[in-house]
């Protein structure tokens, strides 16, 4: 059974983006909704250019979950277009719109127009770590094998 977890957002515009799609589930079993860009007129990211695109909302996330911020798989291998700190994280505190951070990896100029859909948000549980600092770590079967230590 899906979990009940209810996410409060509101819009950051509600005049002017009322056209733009709040987050959503495109199919029953998505672990991401889509993210809308509320863009007021169409924006070229240049091939190696970071831009950061408005949403239109805000989110209010309860206490023990972030909003993971990703790159739709479709603009990642079609276009080279990518999340430049993927994933992004919004933290349970924030309330401010959330943008997104678009880099082009690609080798083409790529139009971002209004209400396209730019990004995906994953709803997820954290938690808040305390840490111990000791003398010694137990043993483990992997130890401080790193990068590559398993074979190809």
């Amino acid at each position: 059974m899906p979990d009940t977890t209810v996410i409060k957002y509101c819009r950051m515009r509600p005049d002017q983006d009322a056209d733009i799609p709040l987050p959503r589930y495109m199919t029953p079993r998505s672990a991401g909704m889509d993210i809308s860009a509320a863009v007021t007129e169409p924006v070229t990211l240049q091939p190696g250019e970071i831009l950061m695109i408005p949403s239109g909302f805000a989110v209010s996330l309860p206490a023990g979950f972030e909003a993971q911020i990703r790159p739709r798989s479709g603009l990642a291998i079609k276009h080279g277009i990518s999340i430049v700190n993927a994933p992004g994280t919004i933290d349970a505190d924030y309330r401010g719109e959330v943008k997104i951070g678009l880099i082009n990896f690609g080798t083409s100029p790529y139009i971002i127009s209004r209400g396209d859909r730019i990004a995906q948000m994953v709803i997820s549980r954290v938690t808040q770590a305390r840490f111990e600092v000791v003398e010694t770590l137990d043993a483990s079967e992997r130890n401080s094998g790193g990068f590559g230590h398993t074979g190809i």
